[in-house]
């Protein structure tokens, strides 16, 4: 943003204090508002393990709803993976998942919800990210090759900095 003396005004990050030593944010000042964030992922897999997937007939049984159980676990437990997040009582957590034939992948969604005064984008991420590592985990007797790709942060609403959806 520019600012009348025709400089930019950066942003901060706020995980620093004056001294440049990291810290968690105190975000008591902040109004609570409805704080909604999806992110989504992909994982590209072999054509034996899409099938295994699809037909439900991987030897460690249900990987879309195992890895959806696991992407949920993954969202509430965000703040014992990174240091620096907020313990959040999540409202809501979902994971969904997109076969993908064509690209012999599976894509994963997670929507986050809460109502408070910090955003869920990390929860939405590390819940994807947990799901498509579960998937991996599942089948990788069958395909140590697998690659996931393409987590980021899809939308999100709610807070200070407003509604983002990525283009």
């Amino acid at each position: 943003m520019s600012l009348s003396d025709g400089t930019i005004d950066e942003p901060k990050l706020n995980h620093f204090d004056a001294s440049g030593q990291a810290h968690m944010v105190d975000v008591s000042p902040k109004a609570e508002t409805l704080r909604i964030a999806t992110a989504t992922g992909k994982i590209k897999v072999s054509p034996q393990v899409y099938e295994a997937i699809t037909n439900g007939t991987a030897r460690k049984g249900d990987v879309l709803g195992v890895a959806r159980l696991a992407g949920i676990m993954g969202a509430k437990k965000t703040s014992d993976l990174i240091p620096l997040c907020h313990p959040l009582p999540l409202t809501g957590v979902s994971v969904d998942f997109t076969l993908l034939p064509e690209e012999c992948a599976v894509k994963a969604a997670a929507t986050a919800k809460i109502t408070g005064r910090t955003g869920v984008e990390m929860e939405a991420l590390t819940a994807v990210s947990t799901a498509l590592l579960t998937i991996y985990d599942m089948c990788k007797a069958l395909d140590k090759g697998m690659e996931i790709t393409d987590i980021h942060l899809e939308e999100k609403s709610g807070g200070k900095s407003g509604h983002y959806r990525r283009i």
